[in-house]
């Protein structure tokens, strides 16, 4: 198999071109050049968003079984490579997000869920879930239902995440010491390994997939414990975990999902929209996803060989709380009362 990786150089993009390198597969990586691109890769170099920034790929004779494209700003940043390319590739495999669905999707909504209106593949930068869209649109329009996969992601975590969630966690437990813990501990979380999301991109490409697909891993695939003892336990043990009840937090001010990552209360919309997705669909096409003692460690072993500092994303926010705060809060509730089990 020819793969031809629109980015590829961090998270995502790289997750995958290692994945195809594994694979035995040819893989022609097109980038900014901002990061150095995997070992084993031809290189072509470019930037999507500047006037002729696509003439690398122009001038190129190649021809590639799929494309993989990461894209999440401008919608015409996707319209533009996809219609160059449309002749000259099998598949073009477009790395979305469940952002895409109307606001706010029901428990257990499938690909069928109502879309966000508004978006258009010859836009500018909008907002996430319509840029997101948008290049769905622009993916379909170039290659068409039947030949093109729209992925749509939820929570990504593993090796080269740069977004910041895992990697605070672990630092963090890292330091030792009383941990807030955002409880239940029991709450249902799903996510999706980096690397699992990878494989089944490429599993795709080489079954002829079409169409969307919710890909996260199944609902409850870990709980907020099992993701939080894995954190302390990978970096030494010395975290001790207060686990805290929702209420408390959110009387604080905390941000879910931001201040503490990964975290958002049970019986919200926003637990609904990134921990509730109907993922059947992806499972019957050969998803699997692996233990997150597994995705924990590994990235605690990459975060390390970086000196404990992960690459950060300039168009994300940051993440994680306060010591001062955490302090406040956890000395509120005498370390025990408004705990939850």
């Amino acid at each position: 198999m020819r793969l031809l990786m629109l980015g590829g150089t961090e998270f995502a993009g790289r997750a995958v071109v290692e994945a195809a390198l594994g694979r035995g597969w040819e893989v022609t990586v097109f980038h900014r050049g901002r990061h150095e691109a995997p070992r084993g890769v031809r290189t072509l170099l470019g930037d999507r968003t500047a006037p002729g920034g696509l003439a690398a790929l122009e001038g190129d004779p190649g021809e590639w079984d799929v494309v993989v494209d990461t894209w999440s700003a401008a919608p015409r940043a996707v319209r533009d490579p996809a219609r160059l390319l449309r002749g000259r590739a099998g598949r073009y495999v477009y790395v979305s997000s469940c952002s895409v669905y109307e606001w706010a999707p029901p428990p257990g909504y499938g690909e069928q869920a109502p879309l966000v209106e508004g978006a258009s593949a010859d836009a500018g930068p909008t907002d996430y879930a319509r840029d997101k869209r948008g290049g769905e649109l622009a993916a379909v329009d170039a290659f068409g239902a039947d030949r093109s996969v729209l992925v749509r992601a939820g929570l990504i975590l593993g090796p080269y995440e740069n977004v910041g969630r895992l990697p605070w966690w672990l630092n963090r437990m890292a330091r030792g010491g009383p941990v807030l813990a955002p409880g239940p501990r029991d709450l249902p979380l799903q996510y999706i390994d980096v690397r699992d999301l990878a494989e089944w991109i490429l599993g795709a490409a080489e079954r002829g997939l079409s169409g969307p697909y919710n890909l996260i891993s199944p609902q409850g695939h870990t709980t907020m414990g099992g993701l939080l003892e894995a954190c302390a336990g990978v970096t030494g043990g010395t975290a001790e975990l207060r686990w805290t009840a929702p209420e408390v937090i959110l009387r604080a001010g905390i941000e879910p999902w931001t201040q503490l990552p990964v975290w958002v209360p049970p019986g919200s919309d926003l637990h609904d929209a990134l921990h509730s997705a109907d993922v059947s669909r992806a499972v019957a096409t050969g998803l699997r996803c692996r233990p997150v003692a597994e995705t924990v460690s590994d990235t605690w072993d990459w975060l390390r060989d970086l000196g404990g500092v992960a690459p950060r994303r300039p168009d994300r926010t940051d993440k994680g709380l306060d010591p001062e705060v955490e302090a406040k809060v956890l000395a509120g509730t005498g370390g025990a009362g408004g705990t939850t089990p």
